[in-house]
């Protein structure tokens, strides 16, 4: 029992190396030798566990689809309105991209995930799913236009958000990230909303500003 805690504890702890030098450098110029030290164990502690450098980049973006999922169940059990839901959604993955080591992992290898056979669409198809049926249910609560379809408005979410984020990574190494996803809902909540809602668009938009503020004095006060 000792021992599989150890090697359950020394697992995690390849993860976590293996994101923070996957996050760093990519999957192309990464390395095992680049993992272990970052990992502090041996290579040979490391391919106990771990076969190849494809195996390890696998783990790191199961651990981070395992995050996400857990992450939006959290957001999903907080029972909002389909729209504040879609927002927290968007504010709750932006936190963990500006914060996260193993989030930022999983997203760099999502876009070179051919190198090392891995297909990257699962993860993207569950967000479209979730979303597209949250503007089902943001139409029937009267927040969101009838004209708007539904899985049109997930797909050009999911799309903005991987953009923002992706722009936002090169231009300031995600320190805006927070600031951009924002603006991307203040442009798009005008759009979608019905005309006589009585909420205000800017005022909804910035959920993503304060939740993103609650969330980190959470963590301040945990540490």
């Amino acid at each position: 029992m000792v021992l599989q805690g150890r090697a359950k504890a020394t697992r995690e702890t390849i993860i976590a190396g293996a994101a923070k030098v996957f996050a760093e450098h990519g999957y192309g110029t990464s390395s095992i030798t680049l993992v272990a030290d970052a990992a502090q164990v041996t290579k040979g502690a490391l391919y106990f566990h771990f076969k190849s450098k494809d195996e390890l980049a696998r783990a790191v973006l199961d651990e981070q689809h395992a995050v996400a999922v857990r992450t939006g169940e959290a957001i999903l059990a907080e029972n909002g309105t389909a729209l504040t839901t879609m927002i927290n959604l968007c504010g709750a993955f932006g936190t963990q991209l500006a914060n996260d080591q193993i989030f930022r992992a999983g997203i760099r290898l999502t876009l070179e995930a051919s190198a090392f056979g891995q297909t990257a669409r699962g993860p993207y198809e569950d967000w479209i799913a979730t979303l597209a049926r949250l503007a089902e249910q943001g139409i029937t609560e009267g927040q969101i236009r009838p004209s708007v379809e539904p899985l049109a408005l997930a797909r050009y979410i999911v799309a903005s958000f991987t953009g923002v984020q992706m722009v936002s990574n090169i231009l300031t190494g995600r320190d805006d990230v927070m600031n951009r996803i924002q603006e991307m809902w203040e442009i798009l909540l005008p759009g979608i909303m019905r005309e006589d809602s009585a909420e205000d668009p800017k005022e909804l938009a910035g959920l993503i500003s304060r939740k993103h503020t609650d969330r980190r004095r959470k963590v301040s006060a945990s540490a």
